[in-house]
């Protein structure tokens, strides 16, 4: 079918019916290049390469409905200039998944901002490659796809063909592919100019099919005259018809193709009723046509009834869809009809463009409306309907038709109109065009006021998510806070219809709103505007959305102290679903692995979240959000400091402190991190440059709990105890303070903890590490147990009695996993465990299914249950609590 912004348009074939009162007329098979097209080899590569007029389309739809494949053929069509290479793939998908049978075997895909091609082809070749029964897939038009990266992954497909694909290519020219590979493997199938010409023989069963007779002599004549041109000899049989002397017509005209063309044209036309005559010229202008939009430029009743006669007597007319509701002219015969149109009635031109302006926007198909505004020179409303269309378009992967459209309107116009100029700003900061989109987002500003009253209030949303997105882009903090207003006003009270209107556009800001707080430290705020941008996306089917709104809601269920294990749901869901699209190596993942890494260090399970920070996912490009940057290398150094790599850990909160100085404005995770680094510091023993760093802390901070226990870190690495006791002890005085993980009086704790030890008082120690266990428990935080200081408590406090010996267990676990296991232990092991094997046994004291272990470790279930396999026969073990009690036996599990 047609997609809804009409750029490309897979059909499986052609159907069989047809109008009986038209019967096809001049329908030819042209056995000798059906052969040809059915192999040998069966499958493989076809490359059907003509002029225009050569008959590829028309050769390729009755070679499918001679050999009887409509049901195993995806067709796909290629629409003038197509430059978004992932709507090209979508419609390909789209087409494979209905002839294989829905989403059996291949799963269609949702569009999505950026197009990730290589790995879309990877998974489109593995599904394939299931297949029981041949296909054929046809890409008709090839020449008009014009993206790199599009061609690349199709070479990519035709490199590596499943076995059971076969795929037929119908272009003009040589495409951009290496198909000289496979020329040269006997894969490739070519069928050229010369092989489509007409022959002789087949321009008289071409006469004979239209029940035309004409002497030897005559057929020949039109044959040599034509050069065995299809177009020509099609038109030639059409005029014939009702010629009075046939043999007298072929004898009087010669020439080029396109003389031929031109003088068959006319005879053409004039042999046509003023109804079909009509409707073929004021429909020329369209890049495809439906009867009711034939009727809507005509004013007629049965457009659709008269352009299916006119396929079925090949009048130059093909059906794109299954059903025979769309159609389009070939490329020649629709030049030559707007040719006519332009020479007879020149002054309807533009009208006809505004109507299908309208006809287009009122059916949703926004890119086709915008061109027809666009050549009617009716440019306000072309530039109204780009702008209120900018984020779903943006959403839809379709920047490259964007730039393409914003390309079309005169120079001056961004100047002088509002709408425009906020498309403009749009398509910058897509681009990572910043100073541009300040650019735009000014003019749009300074001609707010011009924008008539009804369209103001979706102006102001658009440019206020606009600024909002844009300030966020360069992490500049005091603009976020001014956009986070402007934002906030204008989404106030929106009425059914808008949402309905502008799902897309609320539904992004939102989004930028939610963003914008939760690095702003809203945190309460920021998590109800991505719920509510979260519920929106679920609800128009905005996957993509909803992918960065689970992960930030996540980043901010961290912050704001929720459990765990809410945080790694979330994170859990955003990868679930990424997958499920084939976005899996998408940056859209970046925040939820950056939350569900951040809750695995919290959680002491630092492998898993080296594995999350590890995935191409958190490779941010260097135009990426400064924000989310600066909470993946945070995240990193927390990582570090667990693992014991103190000076990594540095380094890493080192690169967040730069990512911080190009923030025009406070972070939420700022208090973090300059503690992080006081404590970092002092932990290397550099007590200069620990208090350095915390000189450089704003008095407004320095009571704040976290840099207390960066204070208290210093005193104690210079071996005063007693200094860090008093530092601390205003914050057991105080509430605790709002918004946050807690992590920072858990520390307190210990601090206090380490400090009474030293002092010799170790009852009041024995207090402070017990609050510091049940500050810990309800949301199982292990990291701050781990780290260096807390460890010299751990032994005495394991050889008394402890309210929370739940915590306690695990602690031990994560640093037996970080430490080497007693000397010879591991060698009574008689067969070692794979490294693979000893992850797993790490999750088997633990409650989780294989599932769940496999879901935790990013294998499939089986994988999971053959390591158990190989667990227990190497323990000698029948029983997973058993295998656990061998374990902790050998020294590979900490004791109980």
């Amino acid at each position: 079918m047609t997609r809804a912004d009409g750029a490309v348009t897979p059909a499986r074939g052609r159907p069989h019916a047809s109008d009986q009162s038209s019967p096809r007329q001049a329908l030819v098979y042209r056995r000798r290049l059906f052969k040809r097209l059915s192999g040998p080899p069966v499958t493989g590569v076809v490359l059907v390469c003509g002029h225009p007029g050569s008959g590829k389309s028309t050769l390729l739809r009755t070679w499918v409905e001679a050999e009887e494949l409509g049901d195993r053929v995806a067709w796909v069509s290629v629409e003038r200039g197509e430059r978004d290479g992932q709507h090209f793939w979508l419609a390909l998908i789209e087409a494979l998944a209905r002839t294989v049978g829905g989403d059996r075997l291949v799963e269609p895909l949702s569009p999505a901002p950026s197009f990730r091609g290589r790995a879309v082809v990877e998974r489109l070749l593995a599904e394939l490659d299931a297949l029981e029964d041949p296909i054929l897939l046809i890409i008709d038009n090839l020449h008009q796809l014009d993206s790199a990266d599009a061609l690349e992954c199709l070479e990519l497909l035709l490199e590596r063909l499943p076995p059971k694909l076969r795929v037929v290519l119908a272009t003009r020219v040589e495409p951009r592919l290496g198909l000289h590979r496979l020329r040269v493997a006997g894969g490739l199938t070519e069928i050229r100019r010369a092989d489509l010409a007409f022959s002789a023989d087949e321009t008289r069963d071409l006469l004979e099919a239209a029940g035309l007779t004409l002497s030897d002599a005559a057929a020949e004549s039109l044959h040599h005259r034509t050069e065995g041109w299809a177009a020509g000899v099609r038109l030639a049989v059409i005029a014939l018809a009702e010629h009075p002397d046939p043999e007298r017509f072929v004898a009087e005209f010669c020439g080029s193709e396109r003389t031929v063309a031109g003088y068959l044209m006319a005879e053409v036309l004039e042999q046509q009723p003023p109804e079909v005559r009509d409707l073929l010229l004021r429909t020329s202008l369209l890049e495809r046509v439906s009867g009711p939009l034939a009727d809507f430029l005509t004013g007629g009743s049965r457009s659709e009834q008269i352009l299916q006669s006119l396929e079925d007597a090949n009048a130059f007319i093909i059906s794109v869809d299954t059903g025979r509701t769309w159609f389009r002219y070939c490329h020649l015969f629709a030049e030559l009809l707007q040719f006519e149109l332009r020479r007879t009635a020149p002054t309807i031109i533009s009208s006809l463009h505004r109507a299908a302006a309208r006809w287009f926007e009122q059916r949703g198909y926004v890119v086709e409306a915008i061109r027809h505004a666009q050549a009617a020179g009716d440019w306000p409303h072309a530039s109204r309907l780009l702008a209120e269309h900018t984020f779903d378009l943006i959403l839809d992967g379709r920047l490259a038709t964007m730039r393409v459209l914003l390309a079309a309107f005169p120079a001056d116009t961004h100047a002088t109109d509002p709408v425009l100029a906020i498309a403009s700003a749009a398509g910058a900061i897509s681009d990572g065009l910043f100073e541009d989109g300040h650019v735009y987002i000014g003019q749009a500003l300074r001609l707010a006021t011009t924008v008539p009253a009804k369209r103001r209030r979706r102006f102001d949303l658009l440019l206020a998510s606009l600024r909002l997105w844009l300030a966020s882009s360069q992490g500049d903090m005091e603009a976020v806070l001014e956009g986070r207003r402007s934002l906030e006003a204008a989404l106030t009270a929106p009425t059914p219809g808008e949402l309905a209107r502008d799902k897309d556009l609320h539904a992004t800001a939102l989004m930028h709103l939610g963003t914008a707080e939760l690095w702003l430290s809203r945190l309460d705020d920021s998590r109800c505007h991505l719920e509510r941008a979260l519920a929106l996306a679920r609800r128009i089917r905005r996957p993509y959305l909803q992918i960065g709104c689970l992960g930030r809601l996540g980043i901010a269920s961290l912050l704001s102290g929720s459990r765990l294990s809410v945080v790694i749901e979330l994170a859990d869901e955003a990868v679930t679903t990424a997958e499920a699209h084939g976005w899996g190596d998408d940056p859209v993942l970046c925040a939820a692995f950056v939350a569900r890494a951040a809750a695995l260090v919290w959680m002491g399970r630092f492998e898993e979240a080296e594995r999350s920070l590890a995935r191409r996912q958190c490779t941010l490009p260097a135009d990426g959000e400064p924000g989310l940057a600066f909470a993946l290398d945070y995240g990193r150094g927390l990582l570090r400091l667990g693992q014991g790599r103190v000076e990594d850990a540095m380094a890493a909160f080192t690169a967040a402190e730069r990512t911080q100085r190009l923030l025009a404005g406070e972070h939420a995770l700022s208090e973090e991190l300059r503690s992080r680094l006081v404590q970092t510091h002092a932990r290397l023993g550099d007590t200069v440059a620990a208090r350095a760093a915390l000189a450089g802390v704003a008095p407004r901070f320095r009571d704040r709990t976290a840099i207390r226990v960066a204070e208290a870190a210093i005193f104690l690495a210079e071996g005063s105890p007693d200094a860090a006791v008093d530092v601390l002890a205003p914050a057991f005085q105080r509430p605790e303070e709002p918004n946050r993980l807690g992590w920072a009086r858990i520390q307190a704790q210990l601090y206090e903890a380490v400090a009474r030890k030293r002092l010799g008082d170790s009852r009041a120690a024995e207090a402070a590490f017990d609050r510091a266990l049940e500050l810990a428990g309800p949301g199982r935080i292990i990291l701050p147990f781990v780290l260096p200081l807390a460890r010299e408590l751990l032994n005495d406090h394991v050889r008394h009695r402890t309210a929370h010996p739940e915590l306690l267990a695990p602690v031990l676990d994560v640093l037996a996993r970080s430490s080497p296991p007693p000397r010879g232990q591991a060698e009574r092991l008689p067969d070692e465990l794979s490294p693979a094997e000893r992850r797993v046994l790490t999750y088997l004291p633990s409650d989780l299914t294989a599932g769940e272990i496999a879901s935790e470790l990013y294998l499939s279930a089986n994988t999971v249950r053959t390591h158990l396999r190989h667990i227990y026969a190497k323990l000698d073990a029948h029983t997973r609590s058993q295998a656990v009690a061998r374990a902790r036996e050998r020294g590979l599990l900490v004791p109980r």
